[in-house]
C-alpha cells in the first residue's frame, strides 16, 4: 500500500511541474481565466486539482488535429530557415543581383581597359633613333 501512495506522489509531482511549465512557457494570451501568477500559486498550493485545472480551463489549446475540437485551419508552425520558401526564394534573388552586379563591374572594367589600350600611342609609330 506504501508502494501506491509513493507512485501517486510521484504522479502528483510530475504532473505539477509539468503544469507549472506549462504556465510559465505559455504566451500571454494563451492564459485564460486567470492571471499567470494566480494560476502559478493555484498549481504551487493544490498540486493535483491546480495542474489539473491549469491543463483543462487556463490555457488555451493549440489548433491541429490534436488541438481544439472544430478547427479546420491547422496552426502555422515556424519554418526553419533552410525549409522557408520565401527565405530561399529571397537569398536566390540577391544572389542573381550580385551576380549581375559583379558582370556589370567586370564589363565596366574590360571596356575601360580596352579604351585605354586604344588611346595609348603605338610604339610602331615612334620613329626609331
Amino acid at each position: 500500500m506504501a508502494r501506491l501512495y509513493v507512485l501517486l506522489f510521484l504522479v502528483q509531482v510530475v504532473l505539477a511541474v509539468c503544469a507549472l511549465i506549462s504556465c510559465l512557457s505559455a504566451e500571454d494570451e494563451q492564459v485564460k481565466v486567470l492571471p499567470r501568477l494566480v494560476w502559478v500559486l493555484v498549481i504551487l498550493f493544490f498540486p493535483l486539482v491546480g495542474s489539473i485545472a491549469w491543463f483543462v480551463a487556463g490555457r488555451e489549446r493549440p489548433n491541429g488535429p490534436l488541438g481544439a475540437a472544430g478547427s479546420t485551419t491547422p496552426a502555422r508552425r515556424p519554418v526553419a530557415p533552410d525549409d522557408d520558401p520565401d527565405f530561399l526564394s529571397s537569398l536566390d534573388k540577391r544572389s542573381r543581383d550580385e551576380d549581375r552586379e559583379r558582370l556589370q563591374r567586370w564589363e565596366d572594367d574590360l571596356r575601360r581597359r580596352e579604351e585605354e589600350l586604344r588611346d595609348r600611342p603605338d610604339d610602331r609609330d615612334r620613329p626609331e633613333v
